[in-house]
């Protein structure tokens, strides 16, 4: 088995409908968990592209509850989103689903989060299912990818500070 370092987003296209994300953090599973729900956290390194801030960090964090994320930008424009959890396995797995308010894609998501570790390198696997093939290819050819990346990147650089 290849050994991947820390610090590279893996996006894929799977079957006709998923994108899959995987990145590997030099952090213990269960930090990188916290850093997935708590809001404190989450406020510091869930902003996507330069130029954006999380405004609302909402997390109730069981099954049926819900979340919700807003951004505002610094040219004024804001962003939100929310979803329910359908399943919450702590430290090892989040599954949600996903609307944006404006919908830059028709339709919602869900998203399967899965944190595996071993020897103190987690791995984040996020696939999000689309409600149609058009759907995905078209966030596809969005600008998401960037954002994950520089959402990931911050929080490897809270996880390299230790949170200070």
């Amino acid at each position: 088995m290849q050994t991947r370092e820390p610090g590279k987003l893996k996006l894929t296209a799977n079957g006709d409908r998923e994108i899959v994300m995987t990145r590997d953090f030099n952090a213990p599973r269960r930090l990188v968990f916290d850093a997935w729900t708590k809001p404190e956290l989450v406020r510091r390194w869930l902003a996507g592209p330069s130029g954006w801030t999380m405004t609302v960090c909402e997390i109730d964090l069981k099954v049926g509850g819900s979340y919700r994320y807003e951004w505002t930008h610094e040219s004024g424009n804001q962003m939100g989103m929310g979803g329910v959890y359908r399943e919450i396995m702590v430290p090892e797995l989040l599954v949600a689903t996903e609307k944006f308010d404006q919908s830059w894609y028709p339709g919602g998501a869900i998203t399967r989060t899965t944190l595996a570790e071993k020897s103190g390198i987690t791995t984040v696997e996020t696939t999000v299912t689309y409600d149609s093939k058009e759907t995905r290819d078209g966030v596809l050819q969005s600008p998401m990818e960037t954002g994950v990346a520089a959402s990931y990147d911050r929080l490897e650089m809270l996880f390299d500070s230790n949170f200070a």
